[in-house]
Formats: structure tokens, C-alpha cells, sequence
């Protein structure tokens, strides 16, 4: 799929409540595939987190049959009354934003949002609820409230007049659980490993950094909230037992405010203050040149060289600790410009 500098592309990254099952999995990679012009640029599944994430782009239509397409395959094979794992998650397919990545506005993605959540919640009678410039309700706008209670709390909060979802059913047996489906900006998916098992440590990190921070009681007893130092930033702290680590999760959803380098370098401030080292880091999907560009200048000012500064980014992130790391596949314009990538 070659760019051109005319060219609409719409991007969709799709989180799923499956990342073990490989065959499942792959059922939903093929629903993907089939579609005329959507080009799958990567499967990125979690064991421990049993979570798969997908990152699709292609012509705007075209983008949102596949999305469909691929949400009913997950509901069909996805049995939320059996699943578990670490992340968070409320549905099979749990969040599936919207992401214009050339010739298009945030406004014309939020219509195909919104098209694409009526007929999730018409044609396969699963709940929808829409999402950040998608939303209708202010108060739904951020993800990280809409998932409170996750899917053991769904049946109830479905019924509270506040929580009827935007379109499907607001009653019945839910096993695909409900979806949430919006239009954002790009964001980064990305995880800091610790050189500790202790989750409490890694939640104590992820308080500190992220934007809404944490609450403490004054001496009256009142409860204030103190802010994070990283602007646009949203952060967990949770152990990963097949690595052997804790791990401080975010989602950087603002780029501008917070570069990836920044918060890798917040985290090992923060991991300093209580005794325990950040050993590396872990990408989640693909993150665009910039991420790594940026990265390598400040770790290396004097540099210049592309390829140079990719490869210091990766080295001085840690991105290689867990896994290999090829950039030619996590770089998201260069997944775009490779045929067959």
C-alpha cells in the first residue's frame, strides 16, 4: 500500500479480549484481511494481559467494514463469562478506536464512528457506548470511565439510566460483553519494565506520573488529588508473570505534551526515589517515526542519521529486553509504505 500525498487513510486499532488463543486469534486477523483495500500492519497479542491488539489501515469505508467485520468475529468466538487476564476490558472486542492518518479531519472520523456503533449495536445486538470525539455524553468521552466495573459490573450498570448505551441492547445476556467504539488522535500503547515483582511499586510509579495523578487526605481529612507530572498520559502499574517483572502500562494519548522519552525517563526517576531500576520497555502496536526520532535526539543531540537515531531510541528505550524488535515492523509509516508488510 503505497501512500500519496492525496490519499485518504484511516487507521483502526482494535483491542480484543483474546491473547492466547492463537487460533482465535487468527480468525480474526483473516476477517481483516478479506476486506478490498485495509492493509493489516500488525497482531500484537498479550499473554498475561489476554489481550491482542490490531492496527489496520486503508480506505475510510473500507477501514470500517473490516472493523466490523472483525468485531462480530470476536463476539462469535469470544466468551467473556470465561474470560480473564490483567488488562482491563468490558467486551470481546473491548475498544475499537478511530484514527484519520491522512487527508481526513478528526470530525469526519467521529461520523464513521458513530455509523460504525449503530450498526454494531443493531446487526449483532451488542451494547455500544462511544468514546472521545465520538462521544455524545461528555462524561463518557474518556475510556478509562466507561470500563469502571469491567464486564462483571456490566449487566448492572447497563441498567442505570445513566449508562444506557448509544446504541444497542440495554437488557439481556451479554456474552461478547459491550464495546466501545470512538474516533481519537494517534496514541502509544507502552509499558516499562521494572526490575522488581512488586505490582504495589509499580502502581506507587504509575501514580506519580500520570496526569490525574493520585488522592491523598489533608489534615482535615478532606481528600485532595494531587497531579502527575505527564500531561496526557494515563498509567497503571501490574506484574506480568511471564516475565517475571512489574510493569508501569500507559497510554500516552498526547504526544506533544508527553513524548515516549519523557515518560521512559519520568518512570526511572520515580522507579529511583523507591529503590528499583527500570530494566527496559515494551511497545504495544506500532508508534510513527517521530516517537523515535525525538527519542534519538535526546539521547544523542549531536546525531543526525535516520537509521542512527531510530536504532539509539531503541537501544537507550530498552525496546529489545523482552523481545526482538525490528523497526521496519513497529515504525508506522514505514508498515504503510512496505508491500506486503
Amino acid at each position: 500500500m503505497n501512500t500519496t500525498d492525496n490519499q485518504v487513510l484511516l487507521e483502526c486499532v482494535p483491542n480484543f479480549s483474546e491473547g492466547r488463543n492463537p487460533v482465535v486469534i487468527e480468525s480474526i486477523a483473516a476477517a481483516i484481511r478479506q476486506i478490498v483495500g485495509v492493509k493489516l500492519l500488525h497482531v500484537d497479542p498479550g499473554y498475561d494481559a489476554n489481550r491482542t491488539v490490531m492496527t489496520f489501515v486503508g480506505a475510510p469505508l473500507a477501514v470500517v467494514e473490516a472493523a466490523f467485520q472483525s468485531i462480530k468475529t470476536a463476539s462469535q468466538l469470544i466468551d467473556m463469562r470465561q474470560q480473564l487476564g490483567a488488562h482491563p476490558r468490558m467486551g470481546a472486542t473491548d475498544v475499537c478506536p478511530l484514527v484519520p492518518i491522512a487527508g481526513m479531519s478528526i470530525d469526519e472520523a467521529v461520523v464513521l464512528a458513530r455509523t460504525l456503533g449503530q450498526r454494531v449495536g443493531t446487526e449483532l445486538n451488542i451494547p455500544v457506548y462511544l468514546y472521545e470525539y465520538a462521544a455524545q455524553d461528555p462524561q463518557r468521552r474518556n475510556l478509562a470511565t466507561i470500563r469502571q466495573g469491567e464486564y462483571e459490573g456490566l449487566a448492572q450498570k447497563i441498567r442505570q439510566p445513566e449508562w444506557t448505551p448509544d446504541y444497542g441492547p440495554d437488557q439481556g445476556a451479554f456474552p461478547a460483553g459491550a464495546t466501545v467504539i470512538g474516533a481519537r488522535k494517534f496514541l502509544i500503547a507502552y509499558n516499562v519494565n521494572l526490575n522488581t515483582t512488586d505490582v504495589s511499586l509499580a502502581r506507587r510509579i504509575a501514580e506519580k506520573i500520570r496526569a490525574s495523578g493520585h488522592k491523598v487526605k489533608d489534615e482535615r481529612g478532606n481528600i485532595q488529588r494531587i497531579p502527575g507530572r505527564c500531561p496526557g498520559l494515563k498509567a497503571i502499574g501490574w506484574y506480568m508473570p511471564s516475565y517475571g517483572k512489574a510493569q508501569v502500562s500507559m497510554n500516552i494519548t498526547d504526544l506533544d505534551l508527553t513524548p515516549v522519552h519523557e515518560a521512559f525517563v519520568a518512570c526511572q526517576q520515580e522507579a529511583q526515589h523507591l529503590g528499583v531500576e527500570v530494566t527496559g520497555s515494551e511497545l504495544i502496536g506500532l508508534a510513527p517515526l517521530r516517537v523515535f526520532l525525538e527519542a534519538g535526539h535526546y539521547f544523542a543531540p549531536n546525531e543526525s542519521g535516520l537509521d542512527r537515531l531510530i536504532e539509539i531510541a531503541i537501544v537507550h528505550l530498552g525496546l529489545r529486553e523482552l523481545e526482538g524488535f525490528d523497526p521496519a515492523n513497529r515504525i508506522l509509516e514505514h508498515c504503510i509504505q512496505n508491500e506486503g508488510g
